[in-house]
């Protein structure tokens, strides 16, 4: 399968190879950071916060490509790990945070933003329909495993109401708005760079 470019293919382009893995680092840790912030992103919603983080790491994926994104999310959970205020719930850090209720959707982040990023990778992202299938199918992951992960304590059903249920509506928000989005970015990006870099 024909393999396309990703927004981080993008950026210092012309690079040397030498000097490629300081792009990739920076676009990891901008990447990790971007997430992070919209972790912080709050609306009220009991007992799991709304936040755009989830958002934040389809983004991510489609945007980095499959290996930037997944490290990406790979450093953000170690941000977290290490103390870093990163997480959206109190105490926003802290290796306890991987024992808790929403541990799933952390160990989720890094497939979720390597699959949305494969898809990117293979030109999922220039049109409306295929970026609405790669991005559903990226937060199906993360809500998947997220309850898969409260299923064993909560029960299937309180699971359910409790860790899917409350997201449905505003992830379908989400989702529509990034797959509009995207390939209105790349018709940006044609504009001023031509096809070739399409």
């Amino acid at each position: 399968m024909t393999t396309a470019k990703t927004f981080g293919d993008l950026i210092w382009a012309g690079a040397a190879r030498r000097s490629a893995w300081v792009r990739d680092a920076l676009l990891v840790v901008g990447g990790s950071l971007f997430v992070a912030v919209c972790a912080r992103f709050q609306f009220p919603s009991a007992p799991i916060p709304f936040t755009l983080q989830a958002f934040a790491v389809l983004l991510v994926g489609a945007a980095l490509g499959p290996r930037r994104g997944s490290i990406a999310l790979v450093v953000y959970l170690l941000e977290g790990l290490g103390g870093l205020p990163v997480f959206s719930m109190p105490p926003y850090a802290g290796a306890a945070y991987f024992a808790g209720p929403t541990a799933g959707y952390l160990f989720s982040f890094p497939l979720a933003a390597g699959l949305v990023g494969w898809l990117a990778h293979r030109g999922w992202d220039r049109g409306v329909f295929r970026a609405l299938a790669a991005l559903t199918m990226g937060q199906a992951l993360i809500l998947g495993l997220g309850f898969a992960w409260m299923a064993p304590t909560l029960g299937a059903k309180s699971a359910f109401d409790v860790g899917i249920a409350p997201f449905l509506v505003g992830d379908v928000l989400k989702i529509v708005v990034a797959a509009a989005a995207l390939p209105m970015a790349w018709r940006i990006v044609a504009l001023f760079d031509g096809p070739d870099r399409a």
